[in-house]
């Protein structure tokens, strides 16, 4: 696979997260297959190729792709403004993460015990859930720059609703830190759109 449609994958990713907080702060439901194929990626070790983190095909980031298109393309009548503010977030927090070395062996040490539930439980049980919420809070929620959540009061007030909002968080910094790892940066959306939505546009119709 090209470098740039890895690439595109991770950063849809990142955007399927975005969305899916949104859905859940406004609606408070999502479907089950997409939440599952993004605390799935959360687990996966050495993978053979990008698609295998999120299931083998991308076909639960089809929601990203368009809300990735949509920033790409400047266009108001397709951009989704909170998915856009929480993925341009999620990426910024990543790079801070880069850089707390103890951090980072927290959340290692912290999904080995996931994976564990995980096998016990099955994606995506509450209680996963909850454990994937809970280590967002105790790592990343500790920063200073904090992801603010627009929506439903009634929604995000319920606590497993909250940390199926931190879990998606926690996923869309796992896919920023891939998508930078196979290359991306933020120059990239900004000077090199167009070669983005051209590589795009086959992936939104296949």
């Amino acid at each position: 696979m090209h470098s740039r449609q890895e690439q595109l994958i991770a950063l849809g990713a990142v955007f399927e997260a975005a969305v899916l907080v949104d859905r859940i702060a406004h609606t408070g439901q999502i479907p089950s297959s997409q939440m599952a194929c993004m605390l799935g990626s959360l687990l996966v070790r050495n993978p053979e190729s990008t698609q295998e983190i999120y299931g083998g095909d991308d076909i639960n980031l089809r929601d990203g792709y368009r809300a990735l298109a949509g920033a790409l393309e400047r266009d108001a009548t397709t951009l989704q403004r909170d998915p856009l503010r929480y993925a341009l977030a999620m990426i910024s927090l990543e790079r801070q993460l880069d850089k707390r070395g103890d951090l980072l062996q927290v959340i290692a040490a912290r999904l080995d015990q996931i994976q564990r539930q995980a096998d016990l439980f099955g994606l995506p049980h509450e209680n996963v859930v909850a454990a994937f919420g809970g280590l967002y809070q105790d790592t990343l929620s500790t920063f200073r720059q904090r992801i603010q959540v627009q929506g439903d009061m009634r929604h995000l007030q319920q606590s497993d609703k909250a940390a199926a909002i931190r879990a998606l968080l926690l996923s869309g910094i796992r896919s920023a830190r891939l998508w930078r790892q196979l290359g991306g940066h933020r120059w990239q959306m900004v000077f090199g759109r167009r070669k983005l939505l051209e590589a795009l546009q086959p992936m939104l119709r296949s």
